[in-house]
């Protein structure tokens, strides 16, 4: 019987322990954490020669803080202020999460090292995921502004707030692609695009941990949800993934391969399944692909719960059997369930779990701690004030704004109606259930006190319109789901006696992120009829929509004559939003999502195949294609749109040579020519697709990008170079292939259009 299923392991193994599609060294340059020296690796042997059973588990079992009840959340392993201080001195916890305030911290770091017998420290994490008490806009809007140096700047900043607080560890980044919608923990990640999502992978891992991870401002990144967790059915929360290994190794891992070439030392196991097996014990994910193929040397922690939920899935009769089989796939550490500390001495008694796997969990654990400087300053960044004593960092503030702003998205400007006029006679009525007030502008996952209350954009606008702000009418209209007793009637009073309505909709911050998946992914139909109300008055309308996914616009929102994409933007949100409608900021954001047509279009991605049978561009009503009958293929607006405030035209692309022989290099050199009267800020974007392969390629695949400041009136040439790692693929043996053959080049405002050229791939 072990016989059999060591064979069936070693085959399932073997199928997916392959060398993936990835690219070489995506952080080259980025300083590595040195291996431990002989005296830290002593000094760990040393204590694992010491502990027992019980301690090693111990190291291996994390918990939410005491006495918190989360509302409708699994309540598995909680417990109460004296059972905590007690797992504490007795050495049955590695850390905690989540849990806000210094002195609570100091108290329970002070046990640890000085009452329990081993004196091993403990680490404390938290979902920092888009800001700490300065909330930046939520990853998916940092991600339009194709600025991965951004992100990084902003993650800086979120790790030296977080690690005064005391946290060393945070939850972050998601690097799930998401292509379906109606998913909405979405608003996590950076959208549909694997190339865009390895760049800011790295770039928010450089961020957290910056140099060295001893330093006291640095975090622990844990690139999560390993893996697929975005390929959910139906883009319903924890539901199962079905993908071909082709596909999870081309579009789903490569951002965590990024991750951790940055030097990512944690990972955190995902809910879904694959193929009938739960990610949090899959041996084949956590140890074939992570262990063998990438030499990943830090620790796997479960999500919340996600060993014991092996119960749930049908993969484990009891919690014993859970606690073995994520153990034995590679999961090092539990989060909140308690299963390892319940479980693992006795299955290493029984001999189930060899101690070998069990000191080799601890091993990596204690490795991370020593990284981190917690043996040697146990009590680093508790020492400080708290939350509420402390000054606000106008320099984070400064780079809050600059981060909002960057992430708008122009979508539409009809006969330059924006921006508007600062001065002047214009009366300008802000409608809708997000024009004044602070709620619904962080978004989800801005957990913890003393942060900045964020500017609304009533305040925004004002602020911006100065002595002119009598010109701004603000009335709500409607409230985000539900009608406001007379509140259509009030907004139509209001855009009749204005010159421009400012519509302000959207979702509220409940409507996307964990475990909110909406089926219907446009507006509330209240939202909905508060626009067709105004825009029948006739005014010239610009919409902000507030929103954490891609959404399918319709009636009075898809055809207003401006439309801004603003996202969730944080704490300078009204600042933001009005640097871009007055014209103080051109917009440069650029979507990391495909915006579709219809809801039921979703899952929609650019990067898609042809198929047998493609619709054809010149006749769209052809039968017996690839179409709908009600809607064409096509996006809305397209995965990389987005306009600015001044006009630019793509004139030329040359190309070093029609061929190209294999492991030879390809220059590209395109014009763009800004066309207007400002400066405009352009992402310049790269693609590739092969005519025809032994495995069918996508259309167009994201290959690369520049974004680059125009002049008015000037042109700008833009390199890029194309060469093996541009043009490999997985074959079918899923091996890394270059093979000769036809390929269309872009370079292109977006993923849809741009200007093709084409060469050959020879093998001289």
């Amino acid at each position: 019987m072990h016989v059999r299923k060591a064979a069936v392991l070693a085959l399932v193994l073997s199928a997916l322990s392959l060398p993936a599609l990835l690219p070489p060294a995506t952080a080259a340059s980025v300083p590595k954490d040195p291996k431990p020296s002989d005296t830290a690796e002593a000094r760990i042997e040393a204590l694992i020669a010491r502990m027992t059973p019980q301690e090693k588990a111990g190291q291996l079992s994390l918990y939410g803080p005491a006495d918190i009840n989360t509302p409708n959340n699994p309540q598995a392993g909680w417990r109460n202020g004296q059972q905590e201080t007690e797992d504490v001195r007795t050495g049955r916890i590695t850390g905690l999460f989540n849990n806000a305030g210094l002195e609570g911290k100091r108290r329970l770091q002070g046990i640890a090292v000085r009452e329990s017998r081993l004196g091993i420290p403990l680490i404390f994490g938290a979902d920092v995921i888009h800001g700490f008490r300065t909330i930046f806009p939520i990853p998916l809007a940092e991600a339009s502004s194709w600025e991965p140096a951004l992100a990084e700047r902003t993650a800086r900043a979120a790790a030296v707030e977080a690690t005064a607080d005391g946290f060393r560890w945070t939850f972050a980044p998601m690097v799930d692609i998401a292509r379906d919608a109606r998913w909405g923990r979405g608003l996590e990640g950076v959208g549909e695009d694997p190339y865009l999502a390895r760049q800011f992978a790295a770039a928010r891992v450089r961020g957290f941990q910056g140099s060295n991870l001893a330093n006291a401002d640095s975090m622990l990144a844990t690139p999560k949800h390993f893996a697929a967790y975005g390929a959910a059915e139906g883009g319903l929360d924890y539901n199962t993934s079905e993908i071909s290994e082709r596909t999870l190794r081309e579009v789903y891992l490569p951002p965590f391969r990024a991750a951790i070439d940055a030097g990512a030392l944690s990972v955190m196991s995902a809910f879904n399944e694959i193929g009938g097996v739960p990610s949090t014990a899959n041996p084949a994910l956590l140890t074939g692909v992570l262990r063998d193929e990438w030499k990943f040397k830090g620790f796997v922690v479960s999500d919340y719960t996600a060993d014991e939920e092996l119960i749930e899935h049908g993969h484990a009769a009891n919690g014993r059997e859970a606690a073995k089989l994520a153990f034995m796939a590679g999961t090092d550490v539990s989060m909140q369930s308690g299963l390892y500390m319940r479980h693992l001495p006795d299955l290493v008694a029984s001999g189930e779990v060899p101690m070998a796997r069990l000191d080799e969990a601890v091993r990596r654990v204690l490795r991370v701690k020593h990284k981190l400087g917690l043996f040697d300053d146990p009590m680093r960044g508790l020492d400080g004030p708290p939350p509420e004593q402390r000054m606000e960092n106008p320099a984070f503030i400064a780079l809050a704004r600059e981060s909002a702003r960057r992430s708008v998205v122009m979508l539409k400007n009809e006969g330059q109606l924006l921006p508007l006029a600062k001065a002047g006679p214009q009366k300008i009525a802000l409608i809708g259930p997000f024009s004044e007030g602070t709620k619904d502008l962080m978004g989800s996952w801005s957990l913890f006190p003393g942060q900045s209350a964020p500017v609304g954009i009533d305040e925004g606008l004002r602020a911006a319109l100065g002595t002119e702000a009598s010109r701004l009418t603000v009335t709500r209209g409607t409230n985000v789901e539900s009608p406001l007793p007379g509140g259509i009637d009030a907004a139509v009073a209001a855009a009749r006696e204005a010159d421009v309505v400012v519509l302000a909709i959207g979702e509220s911050q409940k409507m996307s992120g964990e475990s909110r998946s909406r089926s219907d992914i446009g507006l509330p139909q209240a939202q909905q009829d508060l626009a067709e109300a105004v825009a029948a008055t006739g005014k010239p309308m610009v919409v902000l929509l507030s929103n954490g996914r891609a959404m399918a616009l319709k009636g009075a929102v898809r055809n207003a004559r401006a439309i801004l994409v603003t996202w969730f933007l944080g704490v300078q949100t009204g600042h933001a939003i009005a640097d871009v409608v007055f014209g103080d900021f051109n917009p440069s954001g650029r979507l990391p999502v495909s915006f579709p047509q219809t809801a039921g279009q979703v899952p929609y991605y650019y990067a898609h195949k042809r198929t047998g049978r493609p619709s054809p561009e010149s006749a769209p009503g052809t039968s017996f294609k690839t179409r709908y009958l009600d809607a064409t293929n096509e996006a809305l607006y397209p995965f990389g749109f987005g306009i600015g405030y001044a006009p630019v035209r793509y004139d030329q692309v040359e190309l070093s040579s029609d061929r190209l022989a294999i492991g030879n290099t390809l220059r590209v050199r395109a014009t763009v020519t800004n066309t207007g009267t400002r400066e405009a800020e352009e992402v310049v974007q790269l693609y590739l697709a092969q005519r025809a392969a032994s495995v069918t390629r996508p259309v167009r695949e994201l290959k690369n990008f520049r974004k680059v400041r125009i002049a008015p009136g000037a042109s700008e040439v833009v390199e890029f170079t194309v060469g093996n790692d541009d043009l490999q693929f997985l074959g079918r043996d899923m091996k890394p292939v270059v093979e000769p053959g036809e390929f269309d080049l872009w370079v292109a405002p977006s993923a849809a259009g741009g200007i093709r050229k084409r060469f050959v791939l020879t093998r001289e």
